[in-house]
């Protein structure tokens, strides 16, 4: 039985991997072994990053939040924690929007977390 050459296969399987590292800057689009290579390493990185995100968005909540909050006399670890008192469940994202777009009810919640806070004092 004679031998089926790959070409065909090969080339469609090469040109698949050749079309992920579109962009890519010389030879890392290039030449068959640098672009597995980047397109290896980009995928590790994608996954990596997809995590990352997660946390960098966390991040910023948190600094708008402290931020609007500190400019009402409170800061942010008081604030969190007269919420969590008043039993008020929203979260970061939530608290981070609410301060941008909506300034008058971030004051309520403030007040609210103020008068939650000296019932969480006596307690402990």
């Amino acid at each position: 039985m004679p031998r089926a050459p790959k070409g065909h296969a090969t080339r469609k399987s090469k040109n698949r991997i050749f079309k992920l590292a579109k962009g890519y800057r010389g030879a890392r689009s290039r030449c068959w072994r640098k672009v597995k290579h980047a397109v290896l390493r980009a995928g590790v990185f994608a996954t990596k990053h997809r995590r990352l995100l997660k946390r960098d968005y966390r991040a910023l909540w948190i600094i708008r939040i402290n931020a609007a909050s500190r400019s009402r006399g409170m800061g942010y670890s008081r604030f969190i924690a007269g919420l969590k008192a008043a039993l008020i469940p929203l979260n970061r994202k939530m608290l981070s929007e609410i301060a941008i777009h909506d300034p008058k009810t971030f004051d309520k919640l403030v007040e609210l977390a103020q008068q939650a806070l000296p019932a969480v004092k006596k307690a402990a």
